[in-house]
């Protein structure tokens, strides 16, 4: 178990730990993990540098645990979702629009997550709580999927992981290269009728090649 999980349980002040971990997003979000500094987050804090090591031990244990907060509270969402109430098409549809808007709204997933990614994923090897937030959607996914088949709406053999892989790639990827395609482009694609459009083209483009 990281140390940080450990200090969390026999913590005093959840709350002081919670305004830590806003700021270390805030600052590895702006900063990378390269650039970002402990005394900046415990200034964004409001809390001193001594209370951010106890809580975390260290600039690695914190920076994991942003990662891990982060994913935690995108898998919340979209559990919330509950697609399996909906029939799959909706479910899938839903999906997709869930992911557009999170990204649309939050720049500081986008940020880290390239950030990992650019060193290796260091902080993600292995990571248990972040694959127990993972497993859940995929099984869900997976469950539109067979019952879409039940029904004759999805074409067989379809894979979870691969479906929700390429929805994520189509919206993370608008979102992270954003500034540059508008550039390169001439479109704003930060534009909301820009953004509606792309939407329309990635459910169709999936849900087409999701049919039987």
């Amino acid at each position: 178990m990281p140390r940080s999980q450990n200090r969390t349980a026999r913590g005093q002040n959840p709350a002081a730990r919670e305004q830590i971990l806003t700021a270390a997003r805030e600052e590895f979000a702006e900063a990378g993990y390269n650039g970002g500094r402990i005394d900046s987050i415990a200034r964004r804090s409001g809390l001193n540098k001594q209370l951010v090591y106890y809580y975390f031990g260290s600039k690695d244990d914190l920076y994991r645990a942003a990662l891990e907060a982060i994913y935690s509270e995108i898998r919340l969402k979209e559990r919330e979702l509950d697609l399996r109430t909906l029939p799959p098409e909706e479910a899938i549809t839903r999906l997709i629009d869930f992911s557009l808007n999170y990204l649309a709204q939050h720049n500081e997933f986008i940020r880290m997550l390239a950030d990992e990614n650019a060193m290796g994923a260091p902080h993600m090897q292995n990571a248990e709580t972040m694959l127990a937030t993972n497993s859940p959607l995929i099984s869900m996914i997976g469950a539109t999927l067979r019952d879409g088949e039940a029904q004759g709406i999805f074409r067989k053999g379809v894979d979870p992981l691969e479906l929700y892989i390429s929805i994520a790639g189509m919206t993370f990827f608008y979102f992270a290269n954003g500034k540059t395609m508008s550039a390169i482009f001439g479109r704003n694609l930060a534009d909301p009728a820009v953004i509606e459009s792309y939407r329309s083209h990635i459910v169709t483009m999936v849900l087409k090649g999701l049919r039987a």
